[in-house]
């Protein structure tokens, strides 16, 4: 086995033909000559004058390499009772046929497809027929209300939607059709046509613009794959951020796939025929790469699971599909892990399956705290493997890289550095900091094939949001550090963006809906940390002069605000009135501080009298050790 040293000195030494050595990992039409193209710095295309198609790598070279008759994906669906392994011949019929409809919709090579669906087998055959047809697809996780979807809707201007009549949860149907068509009315943009895919447990009305999926399929005919250049868009991904017009990360097609082949092997230890759980959703990075694109560029099996794998009244949900599927390796957030610690802290469960297949375990998404290391290894046995990446990333940033020699894993750390990337710890003035101090975490440009090249339509603010702090350097907004044998530790972010269950949310987003309750002057949502979700949003609202209201109706009434703006993934549910918010001399709220307070972590303490006493006062609402009323 190649050592990561050895591996890491080879990309470091030649950057260019480390990177030209992983290409071959990929069949292309037109094989890259030029690797890197630095001529709009900082501006980096990799593989700039490649042609290939993602689909044809996914799915096409499969059943041509004889694996036609291996299941590609496992789906296995409790909330509806029902379950499907299809294989690669059947899933490459299906993509082929959907997108000859979606070409009969009117979808051509560069047209934007926006898909709005619960995790079914479906939703990736709908996304792989985008990239057969050269098509650029937008997923929107199921989660997101009208508004944040009509955003969306604004900003990539699909051709097309394809969505579901319904979403399912545990105890309850999510009808996705009339937030599809509320979306459709706030939008400026307005699609050619609706796909609907009609679920038996709540079938939709279809209106003129929409389409039966079933009837499209019933008429479309087989198409192709279309070659497209390497820095052609696969997708757009819409990233959570400040209040306004929402940040779509766009991945290309070659630097992706090659991304994608690399660290699939590498990082995760996976390959042909494997099995592989990511236990997320295709709405988010994690199911982009690794539900369905890695998993099936590489020739293995993947799994796609609709409902959540933890809660009464099957704590041993995981460990069930782990044994039915023969599982090799599981990718899931640690709120997951919390979650079954919680309901079983002895591992009762554990012992009623043979995982025995199961070689990793690896966890990302949010902070991997020690407890929850130490319980997950102590119980399963086996490597339990943290790695730390973004959406803007799309593959991991550091690991402790399973295909190369397994390095020596640190609670509180993802391990090293990944190939590809040249991390550093820099403080506010942008120099090094030294082992052990924490610093703001950066990358020193050009990044690795794979990560995002700009923001859809917006070079400049892709410039302006991540590559201006740090001239020559990517800005993750993440802090950390380097110990003393080069392990990163990621400490948390540095923005207002915090991480529920593994979903990156804005609390900016949030703070606009509470601010518009006629009833509010003021307010600050933060990130409090939660045993269970790694963090949850707590509000704190200052009241109009003489506005008096039932605290508990106050909740209500923002609680459904945000729900409705934003959707259930936002989570907020506390909602705290104070007599005032502390802030700096020009006016800004404390917001850091007030993180720190909440997170039992040291503070600056405030310039002022009044503001150390507003601290003061809202310290116990800070910790959660008082109720709001």
């Amino acid at each position: 086995m190649v050592g990561y040293r050895e591996v890491r000195r080879l990309w470091q030494d030649d950057p260019i033909d480390f990177w030209r050595a992983a290409a071959k990992q990929i069949d292309w039409i037109s094989a890259p000559e030029n690797i890197l193209d630095r001529s709009r710095a900082p501006l980096y295309h990799w593989y700039p004058d490649g042609v290939l198609n993602t689909c044809a790598n996914a799915l096409d070279r499969q059943v041509a390499a004889g694996r036609g008759d291996q299941v590609a994906i496992y789906y296995d669906s409790p909330l509806t009772d029902s379950k499907q392994a299809i294989t690669y011949r059947e899933l490459l019929d299906q993509v082929a046929l959907f997108a000859g409809g979606l070409a009969s919709l009117g979808v051509h090579k560069s047209d934007r497809v926006l898909i709005y669906m619960p995790m079914v087998p479906q939703a990736a055959v709908a996304m792989l027929a985008c990239a057969r047809l050269g098509a650029v697809h937008s997923v929107v996780f199921g989660g997101f209300a009208a508004a944040e979807l009509a955003a969306r809707i604004d900003d990539a201007e699909p051709v097309v939607i394809v969505s579901a009549s319904c979403g399912i949860e545990p105890g309850r149907i999510v009808e996705y059709q009339p937030i599809v068509e509320e979306a459709i009315k706030l939008a400026g943009h307005k699609p050619t046509a609706v796909v609907v895919l009609q679920r038996a447990q709540s079938p939709a009305v279809l209106g003129a613009r929409e389409v039966d999926w079933q009837e499209l399929m019933a008429t479309a005919t087989e198409h192709d794959f279309v070659p497209v250049h390497a820095n052609d868009p696969l997708y757009i991904l819409y990233t959570s951020g400040t209040t306004g017009k929402p940040k779509g990360v766009v991945r290309d097609n070659g630097g992706h796939a090659v991304a994608m082949a690399w660290s699939f092997t590498n990082v995760y230890g996976m390959g042909a025929g494997d099995v592989w759980w990511a236990a997320s959703d295709i709405g988010w990075v994690v199911g982009h790469s690794y539900i369905v694109y890695a998993p099936l560029i590489c020739g293995a099996t993947t799994v796609m699971y609709e409902g959540k794998p933890v809660g009464t009244p099957d704590a041993g949900a995981f460990w069930r599909m782990i044994e039915e599927y023969r599982v090799n390796g599981l990718f899931v957030a640690p709120t997951a892990i919390r979650a079954i610690r919680k309901e079983d802290a002895a591992g009762s469960h554990l012992s009623q399956y043979d995982l025995t297949s199961l070689r990793t375990l690896f966890l990302a998404g949010e902070r991997l705290d020690p407890s929850t290391f130490e319980w997950a290894s102590e119980q399963l046995g086996i490597p339990v493997v943290d790695n730390w990446w973004q959406t803007e990333s799309g593959w991991p940033i550091a690991s402790n890289l399973r295909g190369l020699d397994p390095m020596p894993i640190k609670s509180g750390s993802p391990s090293v550095i990944v190939p590809g990337y040249e991390v550093r710890i820099l403080d506010a003035q942008g120099k090094e900091e030294p082992p052990g101090t924490e610093g703001a975490i950066v990358i020193k440009l050009p990044m690795p094939p794979g990560t995002l090249p700009t923001l859809w339509g917006d070079d400049q603010r892709f410039i302006d949001s991540y590559l201006t702090v740090f001239p020559g350097y990517y800005t993750t907004g993440d802090g950390g550090y380097f110990d003393e044998d080069q392990y990163l530790h990621v400490m948390g972010r540095t923005d207002d963006v915090i991480n529920v269950a593994g979903h990156r949310l804005s609390t900016g987003s949030m703070e606009a809906v509470v601010a518009a309750n006629s009833m509010v002057a003021e307010c600050a949502v933060i990130g409090v940390h939660d045993e269970l979700k790694g963090q949850i949003p707590r509000a704190f609202v200052v009241l109009k002069a003489g506005v008096e209201v039932d605290p508990m109706v106050l909740r209500a009434t923002i609680v459904a605000a945000v729900r409705d703006e934003i959707g259930p993934v936002a989570a907020l549910k506390e909602v705290v009135v104070v007599s005032a918010l502390p802030k700096t001399r020009s006016g800004k709220i404390l917001r850091a501080t007030m993180r720190s307070i909440a997170d039992g972590r040291e503070f600056v303490v405030p310039s002022t009298i009044e503001d150390i006493a507003v601290l003061e006062a809202i310290t116990p609402l800070l910790h959660g050790e008082i109720t709001a009323d």
